[in-house]
């Protein structure tokens, strides 16, 4: 087997979809390997659950830098005394400048709880519960400098539900993001999903896989 492509993730909370990461690169077979886990909050679980995986971590606090390209450049230092080749952010909540998203272009994704370019942005399960929408899920892109915007990876469908709270929603959904992110990963890591343009090229089509498609109505996330 050719070498996994080094991975790093960006974190900034519980590290729920972080160890979904962790659990699909157990598999012997899985094309990617996560290296480092950076945390721009202290003592979150997310680095709990990356220790107890055996993960180098470490904690870059950006409330200690004088500037976000102070911050960035501190990530940057670190991610490159591992070796990372490809950067993943799983619940990293800080906006990141033109000039990092410029040097990780096209070896960074992100995950978001809406069907982009659907509810870009903050409070998306709200906002889908107050549009009335009768369909929701979350995609994984890669990383442009605008928020949530980028070439999309993978997505995955789940219903809304007439009588779901933002609290039904979001846990539904994240459900979903953490079957989606480990496969839509794997496309990358693997070279079956490369950027062509402002376009993903190489993308699985079509309902036949059920981490791409859920069928709305049986709800099977």
């Amino acid at each position: 087997m050719s070498a996994k492509m080094r991975v790093g993730v960006l974190i900034s909370g519980r590290g729920s979809n972080l160890q979904a990461l962790i659990d699909a690169a157990k598999d012997p077979d899985y094309p990617a390997e996560l290296v480092l886990v950076i945390s721009n909050v202290p003592d979150v679980q997310g680095l709990d659950r990356a220790e107890e995986a055996g993960i180098p971590t470490c904690t870059i606090d950006h409330k200690n830098f004088p500037s976000r390209e102070a911050f960035e450049a501190a990530l940057n230092d670190a991610l490159d005394g591992a070796s990372v080749e490809l950067l993943c952010n799983a619940g990293f909540m800080r906006l990141l400048t033109e000039s990092f998203v410029s040097r990780w272009l096209n070896r960074h994704l992100n995950i978001h709880p809406s069907l982009l370019p659907a509810f870009k942005g903050l409070d998306t399960h709200a906002r889908v519960l107050d549009a009335g929408a009768r369909i929701s899920g979350c995609t994984v892109h890669f990383v442009r400098a605008a928020m949530d915007d980028g070439p999309i990876v993978a997505q995955a469908a789940v219903p809304v539900l007439p009588d779901d709270t933002e609290e039904d929603l979001a846990a539904r959904v994240l459900a979903a993001e953490h079957r989606l992110y480990p496969h839509a990963l794997r496309l990358v890591a693997s070279g079956q999903v490369s950027v062509d343009g402002e376009r993903s090229a190489g993308m699985p089509q079509g309902p036949g896989d059920p981490a791409l498609f859920s069928p709305p109505l049986r709800g099977n996330f």
